[in-house]
């Protein structure tokens, strides 16, 4: 079984992600930008791909791996996961770990009880997850919804080097 296939694991690789975006964006962040944010922190060697890239040693070393079996399978993925996220994040506001406010966009962020509960999230993936969301979210933070859109349809549709060896 895929870990993104479980309910839990999903959820609480958000409350990490929306933890992290509440120290610059403490009004909260908008459904789509928190799915790009997500999928790319759990596969971020899709968008830091350079050996030269100072970035890619601290993922190598946080446990990423470019020749995992996901990553040949980015596409679907995504997709998997967009169809997830609007109930995952109704599910954590329903628990009380996120809130959500309308200003135009409609935009999530953590509770009290939420932070709390990513604290508490201290498993080495969860740290490595973070590691990532913190890279991924420093470089991508100040794109438009659009570039921020071309990002990911350049970073799923680049064919890993390691699976060029097998067309």
């Amino acid at each position: 079984m895929n870990p993104d296939d479980v309910a839990v694991f999903r959820r609480a690789r958000l409350l990490l992600l929306l933890d992290l975006l509440a120290e610059d964006t403490p009004a909260g962040v908008d459904a789509e930008r928190i799915g790009v944010y997500d999928f790319l922190a759990a596969y971020p060697l899709l968008l830091v791909r350079g050996d030269d890239d100072p970035d890619r040693f601290t993922l190598l070393m946080a446990g990423f791996d470019d020749r995992a079996v996901a990553y040949s399978s980015a596409g679907p993925r995504l997709v998997t996961a967009q169809q997830h996220l609007a109930r995952d994040l109704t599910a954590l506001v329903g628990m009380g770990l996120v809130a959500m406010a309308a200003d135009g966009r409609i935009r999530y962020r953590p509770t009290s009880a939420g932070t709390a509960a990513a604290a508490s999230l201290t498993a080495t993936y969860a740290r490595s997850y973070v590691t990532a969301a913190r890279i991924i979210v420093r470089r991508l933070r100040r794109l438009s919804g659009r570039r921020l859109r071309e990002v990911v349809r350049r970073c799923i549709s680049v064919e890993p080097d390691h699976l060029k060896d097998f067309r």
